[in-house]
C-alpha cells in the first residue's frame, strides 16, 4: 500500500468526543460571532494543535450560547438569567410595573369584593334601643322613659344646624367632602395597633357611626378593615345628612343619654330643635369623652366633678374657636356665646324623674296603649314607641296649682296629725266635644313615693254625684206608675227625713229586725213633698232612695252606663243606697259622664292618646271614639238645667265664681270618707275626690276626713268646689263665654208618680233607745237573692261577698239602703258653715247609705286600683 494511502495520524485527545467538543465550539462562535473562543487549527492534516479549556469554562460558553440563543422559558425571569453577578437579583422595571399593577389589581378586586359583602348600617335597628316618648298635645316631649335604652331617634330636621356644626367643626372638618374615611388617618391606627399603641384616632363622623351602629367595641384589625369597608360603602352610597344625623342619634353623651335628643333633654331639659350654639357646643365637645368631659363627675380619679367641669369649658370654647377657624361661625358669634358664659345645665336628677304629675299621665297613656294594641309589659318595655297624648301642659299644670294651693292653705299635718295627714287629692278634666283627658291630678308625685293614680283610682264612692242618673233614668224611661212617660223634674216627691221607702210592690222596704226600712237624710228638717229639682238642689236623700225603686236599679245602671260609667264599679244590690253613691267610678269616668250631659246626650268614650309612632309607621286603632247616643238630647238638657240650679242656688254655690255657665253636683259619703265636686261647662267637664286613706297600708281603707281641716266635716260642696273652681278658671281663660242649651219642657208632673200630695208633716224622729241602738249594733242589709242572709260584716268595708260587693252602714252613717229594710243610722252633724237644708248653704246635703265598693280582682288595665272595684280603664 502506497504511503499516502495510510490513515493520518489522530490528534491527542481526539476521537468522537474530540469532534463534539470542536463542533460545539464552532457552534459558539457561529452562535456568537466576534468571542474569543478556542478553536481547532486547520493549517495543516498533520500535526494540528488544539486550544484547550477547563470543561467549566466550555460549559459557561454553552450556557452563554443558549442564553443569547433562545428566550427564557420561567414565567418569571427572576433571578435574571441575563444578568450574572449582583445585577441578577436587581428586578426590571418591567417585573415591578407588573407586580405593582398585579397588586393593585388584587387589592381593588378584595376590596369590591369586601364592600359588597358588607351591609350599612340600619338607624331602626338602633331604634330597638330606645325608651318610650311620650308627648304633650302641642308635640313637645313631655318624658322619655320605659325602654332599655334612652334614646330617641330624630330626623336631620329636627337637628339644630348650630349642632351640626359643633361636631363637624370638632370631630370631622372634611366630613362634607370626604369619601368617609381618612386614609392617613386609618394608616395612623394600624401603625398605632401594629406598634401595640391605640388604635382610637383618625375615625371621620362616618366611621363613628358605623362603629356605633354596626360594630362591637373590641378594638381588632378585623374590626377596623370592616368599618373601613362599611365607611367606603356608605361615603359614595349615602346621603350626607343620613349619615350625620345617624351618628348624632346614636353617640353617647353621658347622663345615660344616647342620641342628640336625649342628651339635649338630659342636659338642658328641651327638645333639640331648640338648642342654642352655646349648648351644641356643649354637646359636641362632651362627645370627646363622657367620663372626662361631663361636669357631673365620672368613673375614675381623675373625673372628678371639678376636673370634669374644668376640662368641658375649656372644651367648650375649644368648640366655638374650631368653629371659626373653620369657617362655621363668625368671630362676633363667638365673642357673644363667650360672653355669655358656659351654658347652664339642668340638674341631673331632674332630667331622670318622672316629677310631679308626669309619672301618672305616662302611666295612663301607656296602659291606654297596651290596651288599645294589647301589648304585654315586656312588649312595652322594649321602646321605641312614640306616644302623643291628649294632655295639655297648661292645664295640667293649672289643676297642679289649684289642688296645691288648697291643700297648703287648708292642711296642717304638723299642727293635726291625727287629722290632716294621709288627705288625698284626685280630679280629672275631659273636653266635652271630644272625650279627650286633657288634665289630670294623680297624687304628689311619683318623686314623692306616691304611686297610686288618684285620678284613676277605683274604690271611693261618689255620694250624691250619682244622683243626675236616678233623674236622668226617670225622665228617659218613666216609673212604674207613671205608664212609661218620662216624669218632669217638677214632679213632687216625700221628703221628710226617715221616710219609710216602699219597693216596686209599694210595700215597705223591711230591716233585718222586719221593721220598716226609714232613709235619713243629713238634715232633720221637715221638707214634706218637693220637686225633684229641689231635692237635686239641696241633695235629699229620701226623694231618690224612692225614685230608684220606682224607675227600677237596671234602668238607673243601663243610664250610668251609656254616659260612660263601667259596669264594674257600679254597686249590684239593689237597694236604696245604690241612688245615694255607693258606686265607685273613677275621677275620669265621672268627669267624662258628666260630659254626656254638657253635649245633650252625646257620649264620646275618654281617651289619652291621639298617635302612636313605631319606627317610623304610625299604628292604627288610636283614632277618636265615636260618638254615641246615650240618651235624649232633651233629657239631658234638663238635667243640665237641674245642676245649674245646684250651683246658682244649691250645694255648690262656691262654683259660682267662676263667673260662667256651668252646673254640677256635689257629693259626699257616710262619716266623710270621701267628698265630690263633679261639674261642667259646654267646653270641659271636671271631677274632683278628696278622701283619706294611707297609701303605705297593706289593706287600704278609707278613713273619716271629720275634723280635717279643723272643721268638723267635709262635704262635695267645699273644698272640691273650691278646687275645682280655681281650675276652671284658669282652664277656661280667654275663652268666650258659652251658654248650655235651652232645656225644653218634657215628661208628667206627679206627686210621688201619680200619688196625691199630701201636705207637708214632720215624719216622726227616732227615739233615743232606738238612735242608741242603731249607733251601737248596725245591721247590714241583706240581699233579696240571699234569703235574708249578711254576706258581709257591717264593719267590713272592703269585704268581697257574694254578690261582688259589701253593704252596710257606719256608725253615725245612714243604713245600707234598705234592700231588705235596714236600720236607719244617724247622720254626722251638718257642717258649721250652714244651717240645715238651707239652699245655698255650704253643706252638700247628702251622705250615701254606705261607703263600701265592690272588690273583684279584675280587669283594671292600668293597675292604679288600690281598693274596692277593678275594672276600671285609663280612658
Amino acid at each position: 500500500m502506497s504511503e499516502h494511502r495510510r490513515k493520518p495520524p489522530q490528534p491527542q485527545g481526539g476521537g468522537r468526543a474530540a469532534s463534539r467538543r470542536a463542533g460545539q465550539r464552532g457552534t459558539g462562535r457561529s452562535a456568537m460571532p466576534g468571542r474569543d473562543v478556542p478553536t481547532t487549527s486547520h493549517s495543516g492534516p498533520y500535526g494540528g494543535q488544539t486550544a484547550h479549556g477547563s470543561r467549566a469554562e466550555a460549559r459557561r460558553a454553552a450556557q452563554r450560547g443558549s442564553g443569547r440563543g433562545r428566550p427564557d422559558k420561567r414565567f418569571i425571569n427572576y433571578p435574571r438569567s441575563d444578568k450574572h453577578g449582583w445585577q441578577r437579583f436587581m428586578p426590571s422595571w418591567k417585573l415591578v410595573g407588573g407586580t405593582a399593577l398585579g397588586f393593585f389589581a388584587i387589592v381593588t378586586a378584595g376590596a369590591g369584593i369586601g364592600i359588597a359583602m358588607v351591609g350599612t348600617p340600619d338607624p331602626h335597628k338602633a331604634a330597638k334601643a330606645q325608651n318610650n316618648v311620650y308627648y304633650w298635645a302641642d308635640g313637645s316631649q313631655m318624658a322619655a322613659t320605659g325602654g332599655t335604652t334612652n334614646r330617641q331617634i330624630v330626623t336631620i330636621d329636627k337637628i339644630p344646624k348650630s349642632m351640626r356644626n359643633a361636631v363637624i367643626a370638632a370631630e370631622n372638618a372634611s366630613f362634607e367632602t370626604d369619601k368617609g374615611v381618612d386614609p392617613m388617618g386609618v394608616g395612623r391606627a394600624v401603625y398605632n395597633m401594629a406598634t401595640g399603641g391605640s388604635t382610637q384616632g383618625g375615625s371621620t363622623i362616618t366611621q363613628q357611626y358605623v362603629k356605633n351602629t354596626f360594630l362591637s367595641s373590641e378594638q381588632t384589625l378585623k374590626r377596623k378593615v370592616t368599618e373601613l369597608f362599611i365607611s367606603i360603602k356608605l361615603g359614595v352610597t349615602e346621603e350626607k345628612d343620613v349619615v350625620l344625623a345617624g351618628y348624632l342619634n346614636t353617640a353617647y353623651y353621658g347622663r345615660d343619654a344616647y342620641g342628640i335628643q336625649a342628651a339635649s333633654r338630659a342636659y338642658f331639659g328641651k327638645d333639640c330643635n331648640h338648642l342654642t350654639p352655646s349648648e351644641s357646643a356643649f354637646l359636641a365637645q362632651v362627645l370627646k369623652g363622657p367620663n372626662l368631659y361631663n361636669p357631673d363627675g365620672g368613673i375614675g380619679s381623675a373625673a372628678t366633678p371639678e376636673a370634669n367641669a374644668d376640662r368641658a369649658a375649656k372644651r367648650w370654647a375649644w368648640v366655638l374657636d374650631r368653629e371659626v377657624e373653620v369657617g362655621r361661625m363668625t368671630p362676633q358669634e363667638r365673642d357673644q356665646h363667650k360672653a355669655a358664659g358656659f351654658p347652664k345645665l339642668i340638674d341631673s336628677e331632674q332630667a331622670r324623674s318622672l316629677t310631679g304629675q308626669t309619672g301618672y299621665l305616662v302611666e295612663t297613656a301607656k296602659q291606654y296603649v297596651m290596651k288599645t294594641k294589647n301589648l304585654t309589659v315586656e312588649q312595652m318595655a322594649k321602646g321605641g314607641y312614640r306616644i302623643y297624648t291628649t294632655f295639655q301642659k297648661p292645664r295640667v299644670d293649672a289643676l297642679t296649682k289649684a289642688v296645691d294651693d288648697t291643700r297648703k292653705d287648708f292642711l296642717d299635718p304638723k299642727k293635726r296629725p291625727a287629722h290632716d295627714t294621709n288627705v288625698q287629692f284626685g280630679a280629672a278634666s275631659v273636653d266635652v266635644k271630644t272625650g279627650a283627658i286633657v288634665a289630670l291630678y294623680g297624687g304628689p308625685g311619683w318623686d314623692q313615693k306616691y304611686f297610686n293614680n288618684n285620678a284613676n283610682t277605683t274604690g271611693v264612692p261618689v255620694g250624691s254625684t250619682w244622683k243626675p242618673y236616678v233623674l236622668a233614668a226617670a225622665m228617659e224611661y218613666g216609673t212604674q206608675n207613671s205608664d212609661g212617660e218620662g216624669l218632669s223634674v217638677d214632679s213632687k216627691y216625700p221628703a221628710n227625713d226617715l221616710t219609710v221607702i216602699n219597693n216596686r210592690a209599694g210595700k215597705p222596704l223591711r230591716d233585718a229586725s222586719g221593721k220598716p226600712f226609714r232613709q235619713k237624710n243629713e238634715s232633720s228638717f221637715p221638707y214634706g213633698y218637693v220637686t225633684l229639682n229641689e231635692s237635686m238642689e239641696k241633695s235629699i236623700n229620701v226623694p231618690f232612695a224612692q225614685l230608684v225603686f220606682d224607675v227600677g236599679h237596671d234602668k238607673v245602671r243601663k243610664v250610668a252606663q251609656a254616659t260612660g260609667i263601667l259596669k264594674e264599679s257600679m254597686n249590684p244590690n239593689n237597694d236604696a243606697s245604690f241612688a245615694l253613691g255607693t258606686s265607685t267610678p273613677s275621677a275620669i269616668r265621672m268627669a267624662d259622664s258628666y260630659a254626656t250631659f254638657a253635649a245633650s246626650g252625646t257620649h264620646r268614650e275618654p281617651f289619652s292618646v291621639t298617635k302612636v309612632v313605631q319606627n317610623g309607621e304610625e299604628l292604627a286603632g288610636f283614632e277618636a271614639p265615636k260618638a254615641e247616643r246615650a240618651m235624649d238630647n232633651a233629657v239631658a238638657d234638663n238635667v243640665t238645667k237641674v245642676l245649674e240650679n245646684v250651683v246658682e242656688n244649691g250645694t255648690g254655690t262656691k262654683a259660682k265664681k267662676l263667673g260662667r255657665p256651668a252646673a254640677g253636683k256635689t257629693g259626699t259619703t257616710d262619716k266623710n270618707k270621701s267628698a265630690w265636686f263633679v261639674g261642667y261647662t259646654p267646653e270641659l267637664s271636671t271631677a274632683v275626690t278628696l278622701f283619706r286613706t294611707d297609701p303605705n297600708a297593706k289593706v287600704k281603707t278609707l278613713e273619716s276626713m271629720n275634723g280635717t281641716g279643723g272643721v268638723d266635716s267635709i262635704h262635695g260642696g267645699d273644698i272640691p268646689a273650691v278646687i275645682w273652681t280655681d281650675y276652671m278658671k284658669a282652664a277656661l281663660k280667654g275663652l268666650p263665654i258659652k251658654k248650655f242649651p235651652e232645656a225644653e219642657d218634657i215628661g208628667v208632673t206627679a206627686d210621688s208618680a201619680g200619688a196625691p200630695s199630701p201636705s207637708p208633716s214632720p215624719s216622726p224622729s227616732p227615739s233615743p233607745s232606738e238612735s242608741k241602738k242603731q249607733e251601737v249594733s248596725p245591721s247590714p242589709s241583706p240581699s233579696p237573692s240571699k234569703g235574708g242572709k249578711p254576706s258581709c260584716k257591717p264593719w267590713q268595708w272592703d269585704c268581697n261577698s257574694d254578690a261582688g260587693t259589701t253593704t252596710g252602714i257606719d256608725n253615725g252613717g245612714m243604713s245600707d239602703g234598705g234592700a231588705n229594710g235596714g236600720p236607719g243610722g244617724i247622720s254626722p252633724s251638718p257642717s258649721k258653715s250652714g244651717k240645715p237644708g238651707r239652699p245655698g248653704g255650704t253643706t252638700s246635703g247628702s251622705t250615701s247609705g254606705t261607703t263600701s265598693g265592690t272588690t273583684s280582682g279584675s280587669g283594671s288595665t292600668d293597675g292604679s286600683t288600690i281598693w274596692g272595684p277593678s275594672g276600671e280603664d285609663t280612658g
